[in-house]
């Protein structure tokens, strides 16, 4: 047994030794390769020169162009070296720096710019086979500062400089007729310095801004740029990509003044993420950021500093991407969690703190299955009106968690609900429903009593409320005064509030 597993082990350690042998690429093949993924993404790399030095491609002149709807950019790279280490992989060094040219027009005007970046030690070093190619990457930094700025044909005095520490990840590219690119990578730290003046119209914008601990990984498989131009269609035929991004700590500081007025403000953060996928089966976006603290002081304003804070705000969406005749997932889901504003808002419309300031919390978490009834990311669609009609068909709906909580008052509640697509007149136009949702509600009435006493809510206004409240609701068992719930059910092509019919 034990020699039967070391031949095994042998058998194993030979084909590994063999595959390695053979994944290896030369230095035209990463230059080729180079020149194949700029073309998936609608870029052109002409050079002035191509030649061999020992065991290195030195490429000179390395000129990147680029079009798209508007506008255009272009580069360039005085040198790029492809030096072969032996080993099957090949090393990309560069120009510390390089130039880039940016141009683009619509109906409202017209802006220009020139753009250096500047990469010093960079090191790249390509991997794997012509099919499948590897770029592991790193560098100290990263600059790309804003040489020139026009508007309308007129310089403006702007200075912009971003800067990326300690970039490193990896870059695999998958050749073909669709192409597939993968991304990692990890940096220290980004910020960011705007200094934008206007002396004409007397006008300064003033940022800093700074974030740490980046990281992020993406997919995804493109098509040529012509078959891009139809999403929709793309979107049928393979194109997809999706990718997860991840920050830390992070601060900025901004100021601003025109011929009337000035301000400034500052943020922290304390880390979130943003998440994003397309595909054939579906759309979404998302995200989510921690402990912000923001503050605004302006000329403007009737009190010195509005101060805002949460400990936590989050977005997700997620739909099918196009018309189906199969139903698919759809979720939304928004939150900012213990919202707190500071006592000079607060004072404007209630000085005598007659409202309890506790932090308020809104979430709504939603998910469900549907179709869409047209194809929304085609070109037809893009350059029709909106449809008269719904054009989307729900097949179910889940309200997994609802929290409100405000001033005292709170609000929360649970529940599902199917819908029938062929009875639309029971409910007037809306596919008929089945389900139950159930709410819990607390200190509704005594902030109804809060609002008349402040002179916000009338009080024919307030019976009305409370008529409504009656009619919905019910006292919880158990609970204080104050403590209502709701059942609200569809059922048998009726609804009910607490088990009496209302429809």
């Amino acid at each position: 047994m034990f020699q039967s597993t070391i031949r095994v082990g042998g058998v194993l350690a030979a084909l590994l030794v063999s595959t390695a042998a053979q994944a290896q690429v030369t230095a035209e093949q990463v230059w080729q390769n180079w020149r194949d993924a700029s073309s998936s993404y609608g870029q052109t790399l002409t050079a002035t020169s191509e030649a061999r030095q020992g065991d290195t491609l030195v490429i000179s002149g390395l000129q990147m162009s680029s079009t798209f709807e508007g506008g255009s950019f272009t580069g360039k790279i005085e040198t790029v070296n492809f030096r072969e280490l032996g080993d099957g992989t090949v090393e990309v060094t560069m120009s510390p720096e390089y130039p880039l040219s940016f141009n683009a027009a619509d109906d409202k005007g017209k802006v220009a710019g020139d753009v250096l970046i500047r990469q010093p030690e960079l090191k790249v070093i390509a991997s794997g086979t012509p099919e499948e190619t590897t770029y592991t990457f790193s560098a100290p930094s990263v600059k790309v500062t804003l040489e020139k700025l026009l508007v309308d044909d007129v310089e403006k005095d702007v200075k912009a400089q971003a800067d990326v520490s300690t970039l490193a990840g990896t870059y695999v590219v998958t050749s073909g007729e669709k192409k597939g690119a993968t991304t990692n990578f990890t940096a220290g730290d980004a910020s960011i310095d705007i200094d934008a003046n206007d002396t004409e119209a007397k006008n300064k914008f003033v940022l800093k801004g700074k974030i740490s601990n980046l990281s992020g990984k993406s997919d995804g498989v493109f098509l040529a740029p012509e078959a891009m131009a139809d999403l929709n269609a793309a979107l049928k035929d393979g194109f997809n990509t999706n990718g997860q991004f991840a920050y830390g700590v992070g601060s900025y500081d901004f100021e601003f003044a025109d011929a009337t007025s000035n301000g400034k403000g500052s943020a922290t953060i304390g880390g979130g993420d943003i998440h994003y996928t397309l595909n054939s089966t579906a759309l979404g976006y998302g995200g989510t950021v921690k402990d912000v603290a923001m503050k605004l002081s302006s000329s403007d304003m009737p009190f010195p500093e509005l101060a805002i804070g949460y400990s936590e705000g989050a977005l997700d969406l997620l739909m099918p991407p196009t018309k189906s005749d199969t139903p698919g997932d759809f979720k939304f889901l928004i939150a900012l969690k213990n919202l707190t504003i500071s006592d000079d808002a607060w004072n404007m419309f209630d000085p005598n703190k007659v409202l309890p300031r506790d932090p308020a919390t809104v979430e709504v978490d939603t998910t469900g299955t549907g179709r869409w009834l047209t194809d929304i990311l085609s070109e037809a669609a893009a350059d029709q009106p909106p449809p008269a009609e719904n054009p989307v068909e729900m097949q179910s709906f889940n309200l997994n968690n609802l929290v409100v909580k405000l001033a005292g008052a709170a609000i929360s509640g649970k529940g599902a609900l199917t819908f029938d697509n062929t009875d639309l007149t029971t409910f007037q136009g809306m596919p008929a429903p089945t389900g139950t949702i159930d709410l819990k509600l607390s200190g509704l009435n005594g902030l109804i009593d809060k609002l008349i006493q402040l002179g916000f809510v009338p009080e024919d206004q307030a019976m009305g409320a409370r008529m409504m409240l009656g009619l919905f609701a019910k006292p919880a068992e158990g609970g204080g005064p104050d403590d209502l719930v709701s059942t609200l059910e569809f059922k048998d092509k009726g609804f009910y509030a607490n088990g009496q019919r209302l429809q």
